[in-house]
């Protein structure tokens, strides 16, 4: 009712109804937004509204201005994490702008809060050049322990997450990479378990050389894959090329080592695995050239890029980015845990360590209850924030970027 008398419906008269309201759950959920801020103590009387406000907020005040350490105990900004974008690649919509990306934001807000009890604020910002973005960002930076960047068009996000990283002394963590990168780190590694191998033993071919796709290229070197290709919409992408962009230049040099050029359809040829970050489709006879018990991780949606039914066929592992089919790489599975992990010791920044620590913990989550159908646990499993956390926390305490 609050949100009813403060945000009135902008398409109808007061009171008024659109029948489609009634029968699209979608909207009707989204009606007045999906979160909003709660006060954390009383304000009853004016004894608690000189404590919360003038004068008790002053000696608070006075004590941060004399030791700037102490903002982490007397207020939200050790608990809270800024989830930012421009709205230029909004999920599949693509460039639908900052307005219209406010619904996605505000449902990753809720994620961080129902799954690793961290709260963050949806920030979309009406600026597009790199140079506005990163001051927009480490201007707001006092406010808060982290920034989550989300859905920031390749090749710019690259460019927008290094620089916050080396200006901002808080974490910064753009999830369309990494997020996506953890996760299916941890499902390779469950299901290379699963079928008698390592990781080491394992040549893979990712279709899409865009933000996901680069993460995931770098943490497979990092985890110590055999081998890895990465193919773009011209092809596997190599050093021999001459259209490459500096984001892809640097990919060819880490990756590839069997030194392969060509079209998708060559690298999957003997290829181990396959994973997909791109959309589009690969036809049925390259899939059927792929190593037995390949293993195939299609996670374009809506639309895989290998049908699940196709990937049976010849895969021994498949998963989606789905939640209707087995085995969901989703995010959520990550980026909670390692957030709530780095806020917990105050981390400066994440670090790869810290990455490929969640993603071994992921996978440890699982680890007795292996199958075809499980190398990931279910987002609503309830030791996957817990195990994500303490491993991150672990990890930068090792990696000496823990405050505390």
């Amino acid at each position: 009712m609050a949100a009813e008398i403060v945000n009135p419906r902008s398409d109808s008269n007061p009171g008024e109804e659109t029948q489609d309201e009634f029968f699209d759950p979608a909207f009707a959920l989204h009606r007045g937004g999906k979160m909003a801020v709660r006060a954390t103590v009383p304000v009853r009387d004016k004894d608690d509204l000189s404590l919360a406000y003038t004068p008790g907020v002053a000696k608070v005040c006075s004590a941060i201005a004399e030791q700037p350490e102490l903002v982490h105990d007397y207020t939200w900004k050790s608990q809270v994490v800024a989830v930012v974008t421009d709205g230029s690649a909004v999920l599949g919509l693509g460039d639908i702008g900052p307005e219209a990306s406010l619904p996605v934001m505000e449902g990753k807000a809720i994620l961080f809060k129902q799954f690793g009890g961290v709260d963050a604020v949806p920030i979309a910002l009406d600026c597009r050049e790199v140079d506005e973005i990163v001051e927009t960002v480490a201007r707001l930076a006092p406010s808060f322990g982290g920034v989550n960047l989300e859905d920031i068009s390749a090749p710019r996000c690259f460019e927008v997450e290094r620089r916050l990283q080396e200006r901002l002394d808080i974490p910064v963590f753009h999830d369309d990479q990494h997020g996506t990168a953890v996760v299916t780190l941890a499902a390779l590694r469950n299901a290379a378990k699963l079928t008698g191998r390592t990781l080491g033993d394992l040549r893979a071919v990712i279709s899409g050389a865009g933000a996901a796709g680069v993460a995931i290229a770098r943490i497979l070197v990092n985890a110590g894959i055999g081998d890895v290709a990465v193919c773009d919409r011209k092809g596997i992408v190599s050093p021999d090329r001459t259209d490459l962009t500096d984001v892809k230049r640097e990919l060819a040099s880490f990756t590839n080592k069997a030194g392969l050029s060509g079209p998708l359809e060559t690298a999957l040829d003997g290829a181990d695995v396959f994973i997909g970050v791109s959309g589009g489709t690969v036809p049925e006879p390259a899939v059927a050239k792929m190593a037995e018990n390949a293993l195939i991780f299609a996670m374009a949606n809506p639309t895989p890029e290998i049908h699940p039914d196709v990937a049976h066929k010849y895969a021994a592992v498949v998963a989606t980015g789905r939640s209707d089919y087995p085995n969901q790489i989703n995010n959520v599975l990550a980026f909670p845990g390692i957030f709530a992990g780095a806020l917990q010791v105050r981390a400066s920044r994440i670090t790869e360590g810290m990455k490929l620590a969640a993603a071994d913990a992921l996978a440890a989550v699982v680890a007795d209850e292996l199958s075809a159908d499980c190398v990931i646990p279910s987002p609503f499993d309830e030791r996957v924030a817990p195990a994500v956390t303490a491993a991150v926390a672990a990890a930068a305490r090792a990696e000496g970027v823990a405050r505390r």
